[in-house]
């Protein structure tokens, strides 16, 4: 059996005529920018996420970005984030020209550790960028007390977490804003680059739409200085049609997390910390074992695809030499040696998945 890591086929196949349709509206409507597409859109998102506001953008890069402008963050100032996520976390940071300042995660998670957070914060901190990695949602509730206590704002990085939930409250309503992104690889994707910037600040929100559209609030007519960053029609269009399925297809991942679960046993060394009505959305199944390099070619071997979320902490990289670290990163380097990625998606067959399960437990037999 050959099973890949993505496979955007079998998407298509289930869902291409109400894809096709959404295509024809926009085609027929003759407007491709700033439309009714993207305002149906926003508006469903928006209540999605139990948000007031949102903002469609050209990326997830862009929401960070752009959510942060927003606040006013700019040079001299820090932003405390994690070293194991995707770049754009700290590139989002560096963009405004403030510096990221990287802390631990949890022991027993792939989570920011709210305690280093606190330790970490300086004169010249103003935000905190927790990331739902994964798909679970960061300890919110001690992140805000530590902002809340130091005057600082919460810029969740959500762009892995639609449809994830914490205490019963979904991703992007956790903090003063949020970001999204639908990439083709997400929970909820388009076929391109796409973004969302979610927040219940309505001064945040008029900020964000000028920030996003060259910094015009009528045309012609600028106030600040704006970017052109705006989600398209199609894309738009698109993610409409399968916001509609977020949820059932979140309970197909829950079931192939559950059966990975089952297959790697005592070998899991990270088990996700769900807090009573919490969710983890399963963007990726990304377990901490041991072995890791022999697991993963026993699996190709065997015709099954993994990858690694993310082979080098941030703070290793170039990029971001001159960031800030706090004390050590020792969890982030021991983690970043364990993990490992299974496929994950709602689009894996029954025997798919036995068979991925089936062959974890022949390797730790």
């Amino acid at each position: 059996m050959r099973i890949p890591f993505f496979d955007f086929t079998r998407e298509a196949s289930r869902i291409s005529s109400e894809i096709e349709a959404a295509f024809h509206r926009v085609l027929v409507s003759g407007r491709y920018i700033l439309g009714q597409e993207l305002d149906s859109f926003e508006k469903a998102f928006a209540k999605y996420c139990s948000s007031r506001y949102a903002l469609g953008v050209a990326s997830g890069t862009d929401a960070l970005f752009l959510a942060l402008k927003s606040l006013g963050i700019g040079p001299g100032d820090e932003v405390i984030t994690v070293a194991n996520t995707f770049a754009a976390t700290a590139l989002a940071i560096l963009y405004t020209g403030a510096t990221p300042v990287f802390v631990d995660i949890e022991k027993d998670s792939f989570l920011m550790d709210s305690q280093r957070v606190e330790d970490a914060v300086t004169k010249r901190t103003r935000a905190i960028i927790p990331v739902h990695l994964y798909g679970q949602c960061a300890d919110m509730d001690k992140i805000r007390l530590v902002a809340s206590k130091h005057g600082l704002f919460v810029v969740e990085d959500a762009c892995q977490a639609h449809g994830a939930l914490y205490k019963a409250r979904p991703a992007g309503s956790l903090g003063d804003v949020a970001a999204f992104s639908f990439y083709p690889t997400k929970n909820l994707s388009c076929y391109g680059d796409g973004g969302m910037v979610v927040t219940n600040d309505k001064v945040l929100y008029e900020r964000l739409f000028l920030l996003r559209n060259y910094g015009q609030k009528d045309r012609y007519h600028y106030s600040v200085v704006g970017y052109n960053s705006r989600l398209d029609e199609i894309q738009a269009a698109v993610l409409r049609v399968k916001l509609g399925y977020l949820d059932r297809w979140t309970e197909k991942r829950l079931g192939i997390a559950r059966k990975y679960d089952q297959a790697l046993g005592k070998a899991r060394r990270v088990s996700p910390r769900l807090d009573n009505g919490s969710r983890h959305a399963y963007h990726l199944y990304v377990a901490a074992v041991g072995e890791r390099d022999n697991l993963m070619s026993y699996l190709r071997d065997r015709g099954i695809e993994t990858m690694i979320h993310y082979p080098v902490p941030l703070h290793r990289l170039d990029p971001f030499k001159n960031s800030c670290v706090y004390r050590d990163l020792e969890n982030t380097e021991k983690r970043s040696a364990e993990i490992l990625s299974l496929p994950m998606n709602q689009w894996l067959e029954q025997d798919e998945v036995e068979y991925i399960a089936d062959s974890i437990r022949r390797f730790y037999a």
